[in-house]
């Protein structure tokens, strides 16, 4: 494991590091996720395996520090991430992201374009989030104390285990200022600032998920728009092989686009 101070006070961003070939591939993980988690089984496959690879956990996730005196936007967790990025010596990577992490990735890309050559991006944020249906619970159904004093037990039990089990390793804080800069977005969107974008832009979304709202206008911008079958939104979990195909140029059978 390895860390870079990112954020105030001396909080670090920590990741778990694999060896090999620049340019670096990093892995950015979603919302109450943990990057080696989501990502390690897919990075290990002999068609991906020979790159050097970060997979690095935001501030308030996983192994990283949760500082309490930290925004949690989006744009702040862009900025955190590149200032661990430039202290590990990165420049030009393939940045993977996945949701949450898509959306941190794109700003990453906008903001810092000496670091990243490559976004794939699997069901990415792309639009501000709506807030709970009346009725329904969510992370923002909460203030950011009931949360913290309660709420997020209650999430836990409504998730599945899966995301549980890496959900609990974030700060209440964390999770609950993240899920606002969700509902909050970009100025412009991560949509508009993906188009935008003039490097390589790989999005997948999972056949068993939701329909991806504007693909054709995505796709008239040069992004390169997969659906991957036999996966739903945590694709890379969900179809591993085909997730690893897209890594390394080629297209796995079933997957269209």
């Amino acid at each position: 494991m390895k860390d870079a101070v990112a954020g105030p006070d001396g909080a670090k961003i920590r990741w778990v590091e694999i060896a090999g070939d620049e340019p670096a591939r990093v892995c950015v993980h979603g919302a109450g996720a943990q990057a080696a988690a989501y990502f390690t089984h897919v990075m290990t496959l002999p068609s991906v395996a020979r790159r050097r690879t970060l997979m690095m956990d935001l501030l308030g996730f996983g192994l990283s520090d949760r500082p309490a005196d930290f925004g949690y936007q989006l744009e702040d967790h862009a900025d955190a991430l590149a200032r661990a990025l430039d202290a590990a010596g990165v420049s030009g990577a393939e940045v993977i992201g996945h949701s949450m992490g898509g959306a941190v990735a794109i700003v990453l890309a906008a903001r810092r374009p000496d670091l990243v050559s490559r976004l794939v991006l699997a069901e990415a944020v792309l639009d501000p989030v709506p807030p709970p249906a009346p009725g329904t619970l969510g992370v923002t159904s909460f203030t950011e104390a009931e949360f913290a004093e309660g709420g997020m037990a209650q999430i836990l039990e409504k998730v599945g285990p899966l995301w549980a089990a890496t959900m609990r390793l974030a700060d209440p804080v964390a999770l609950h200022r993240s899920a606002y800069g969700l509902r909050a977005g970009t100025s412009p969107s991560a949509r508009k600032l993906l188009m935008e974008l003039t490097i390589a832009r790989t999005l997948l979304v999972g056949a068993l998920s939701q329909p991806l709202e504007g693909r054709a206008e995505l796709e008239a911008a040069g992004v390169r728009v997969v659906t991957v079958a036999d996966a739903d939104h945590n694709v890379m979990l969900d179809n591993p092989q085909a997730f690893a195909a897209t890594l390394d140029g080629s297209q796995a059978p079933g997957s269209r686009g």
